[in-house]
């Protein structure tokens, strides 16, 4: 396994040229500046921004240099909200604006202990990651939390079982190991093997959101996810419309977007381009249609005592079961690695 090392910044001016439209959209035109929805969309994507090492001019990130200035006061006003201000300030410094606040926010968070007020073992290591980028506090993997993030990410019977908070904390675990691509996170084959049955549950669902981040962790640990799942990624991100629409709901697919596109560049393949209109963008997913796995489960079900965890034994049975859609589905992800036999075994919870 080698190191992972972020992606060169393209040098496309139509790309920049969108990307400076989409922090605009973002910033000042789908939520109000400032409120929790728009810390939340705006830090997922100056991390995908960040992360993928692109390099942004000053009129790109103009309309976020008052949040820049004021993060201090945020985090005054709004500690709860202290990772997606810490977040947001260091991304903005990383993608170009001077680094004049991100240091003194990781003081004060680490002065107040915000992190010690986390429930979760998976926040607690996000915060660590946040701290760490300007030095402060332990590494993620470190102590105590570093264990426990891989006890749990290395018990792989977890991960053959639909489970999405699991599934999404296992792919955030990771991210945060390896910082986003920065580092490697020296997962072991467990832990590499939680992330196969992940991406195949994802697969067997047509779970395109799921299945992106399952992609960017494998390529974040040094692994190539299967080529059929990052097929049907960049397929379902060429898909998407994105239009303006003020009268949409703004819950809109700008997630599943985000995601795929991200994941595709990780796998350094260039993005669709995609025309976005002025005003505020609305992004809609085509439903990718029927997946395998919930015929797959009423199967295994309808069976009961009578199925066996062994593959082999119950494909014939299975397959005669589903649909055409939901047959070719289940065929792919069988042909998609070599993990799907003992993947089943831990699926199809046989007795004995």
């Amino acid at each position: 396994m080698t190191n992972v090392v972020l992606l060169k910044p393209e040098v496309n001016s139509d790309m920049a040229t969108r990307r400076t439209r989409l922090i605009r959209a973002f910033a000042s035109e789908r939520r109000q500046q400032g409120d929790v929805f728009w810390l939340k969309e705006n830090a997922e994507l100056l991390g995908v921004l960040a992360s993928t090492g692109v390099g942004l001019d000053a009129e790109a990130l103009k309309p976020l240099i008052t949040f820049h200035s004021k993060g201090r006061n945020m985090l005054r006003d709004f500690p709860q909200y202290y990772r997606f201000i810490l977040s947001l300030c260091l991304d903005l410094e990383e993608l170009g604006l001077p680094e004049l606040h991100g240091a003194a926010l990781c003081d004060e968070v680490a002065r107040a202990g915000l992190e010690g007020a986390e429930l979760s073992d998976l926040q607690r290591a996000e915060a660590r990651r946040l701290l760490r980028r300007r030095a402060v506090g332990p590494r993620v993997g470190e102590g105590a939390l570093g264990e426990r993030l891989h006890n749990f990410i290395t018990r792989s019977a977890t991960f053959a079982m639909p489970n999405r908070k699991a599934a999404y904390e296992l792919t955030h675990i990771v991210y945060y190991l390896s910082d986003y691509g920065r580092r490697d996170p020296n997962l072991s084959e467990k832990a590499l093997l939680s992330l196969q049955f992940t991406g195949l549950l994802a697969f067997l669902d047509q779970d395109i959101d799921l299945l992106a981040e399952v992609c960017a962790a494998l390529r974040f640990a040094g692994v190539a996810p299967a080529r059929s799942w990052e097929n049907f990624v960049a397929d379902c991100h060429r898909a998407f419309r994105i239009q303006v629409d003020m009268n949409a709901p703004v819950q809109d697919d700008y997630h599943q977007w985000l995601v795929t596109g991200w994941a595709m560049q990780i796998a350094g393949r260039p993005p669709h381009p995609q025309h976005m209109s002025d005003g505020a963008l609305r992004f809609k997913c085509r439903s990718p249609g029927q997946g395998a796995l919930r015929p797959l489960v009423a199967c295994l079900s309808d069976m009961g005592a009578q199925r066996s965890a062994d593959w082999g034994h119950m494909r014939p049975h299975v397959l005669s079961y589903l649909g055409p859609e939901s047959h070719a589905v289940l065929l792919a992800a069988e042909q998609s690695g070599p993990h799907f036999e003992e993947f089943f075994e831990g699926f199809a919870r046989a007795r004995g």
